[in-house]
């Protein structure tokens, strides 16, 4: 996608979105008339640090409520979706998640970006009784056992840590550092990482880099001590800005070794910022690749995409992956489901087969089973896996 495109696609989704929009598909208009109608609730960045990702994301979701709805529509059930922008801001989205189920009757929390937004969110859906659904790039102690009503379709950043560094294993790379944005999922990322190494009985980092907000004047300054310690591999818990940033500086100072940046960074958004300086980064996927594929999955998201002005994306699909699973859950539980009935049947949905890609929403902290790849950005911006 081209950079114009994105700009507009960003404006016209801020535009849109930003105050708070019901998507309703024909079905609802039409043949759904009558239906129980489920209104999931979402905040996510639509403008700020993370907006391109928020708005793949929050697309994708668009595209699978639609789906849902056209395929149901006889069922009698119903999605709607209703989002607001939280500019990546946790007391934002913890404003929105409140107006979201108060003032707009969202029957559950859906989709929040970012790691404090999505506890801020979980905080909310606590306290009035509710459940948080597929939060993206939310922390691993969202998954313990005091946070039951929180179920995530993406695996935890502890998954993500243990493929990269048994990557980094498998070649002989010992010598790991770690550069991150120093906020909340920043330091999540971090201690995945710390966990995966101690697991794995490697060394610990020898160098960490925690960028904080508005920092990018002092890259050069803040990865002094990481040169200094010439790693082997330099991992990256960061938005696509810090990550770019720091290979610049990094390679110009004359690091020649291996970047591996978690899946939060967005290959798009890299890509857009490095442009030909991204070839050989290596990124964690942890939904298949929404290129043209035999995956039902993937076939129904691009099919999806046909009537749309969405682009295809890993965000994109994610989103899409997290609504069909929902839905599953919904039809499951009924037209006159609680949100006590619905947490039942989530719990439940252990091994559950979206198209293809297998999807176990059982709480805990731990899930080894799922599916999370590698993939390396070409210098020409195609991906490799």
């Amino acid at each position: 996608m081209g950079i114009a495109r994105r700009e507009w696609l960003k404006a016209c989704g801020a535009a849109l979105l930003g105050s708070g929009v019901h998507l309703p598909s024909l079905a609802q208009a039409g043949r759904g008339a009558g239906a129980r109608v489920v209104v999931l609730g979402q905040s996510v960045p639509l403008t700020g640090a993370a907006s391109e990702i928020g708005l793949a994301f929050a697309g994708g979701s668009r595209l699978g409520v639609n789906d849902f709805n056209e395929r149901h529509a006889d069922s009698g059930l119903q999605l709607k979706l209703v989002q607001l922008d939280d500019g990546y801001d946790a007391a934002t989205a913890a404003r929105n998640a409140q107006t979201l189920l108060a003032k707009d009757k969202a029957d559950l929390l859906f989709g929040f970006v970012g790691t404090a937004s999505s506890s801020a969110g979980a905080d909310v859906a606590a306290r009035q009784g509710n459940l948080l659904f597929a939060p993206f790039a939310a922390a691993d102690t969202l998954r313990d056992a005091s946070h039951p009503h929180v179920f995530h379709v993406r695996p935890g950043m502890i998954d993500e840590a243990l493929k990269i560094v048994r990557q980094c294993a498998t070649v002989g790379q010992t010598r790991i550092a770690l550069v991150g944005d120093d906020n909340a999922m920043g330091q999540a990322g971090r201690t995945a990482v710390e966990q995966a190494l101690a697991e794995l009985k490697m060394p610990a980092l020898v160098a960490t880099a925690m960028v904080p907000p508005g920092g990018d004047d002092k890259l050069d300054a803040l990865l002094k001590p990481v040169l200094a310690q010439k790693p082997q591999a330099v991992v990256l818990v960061s938005l696509s800005g810090v990550t770019a940033g720091a290979i610049r500086s990094l390679r110009k100072s004359g690091y020649s070794s291996s970047f591996m940046a978690f899946s939060i960074v967005g290959t798009d958004p890299l890509y857009s910022q490095l442009g030909k300086d991204a070839g050989g980064v290596v990124i964690t996927q942890v939904v298949p690749s929404p290129r043209p594929s035999a995956i039902p999955i993937v076939k129904e998201y691009r099919a999806a995409l046909d009537n749309s002005d969405e682009t295809p994306s890993y965000a994109g699909l994610e989103g899409f992956i997290a609504v069909k699973t929902l839905g599953e859950a919904v039809r499951r539980a009924g037209r006159g489901f609680t949100s006590a009935s619905l947490q039942k049947v989530m719990s439940a949905m252990t091994d559950y087969d979206v198209g293809g890609f297998r999807i176990n929403l059982r709480p805990g902290l731990r899930d080894p089973s799922r599916s999370i790849d590698l993939i390396s950005i070409s210098a020409d911006g195609r991906v490799l896996r």
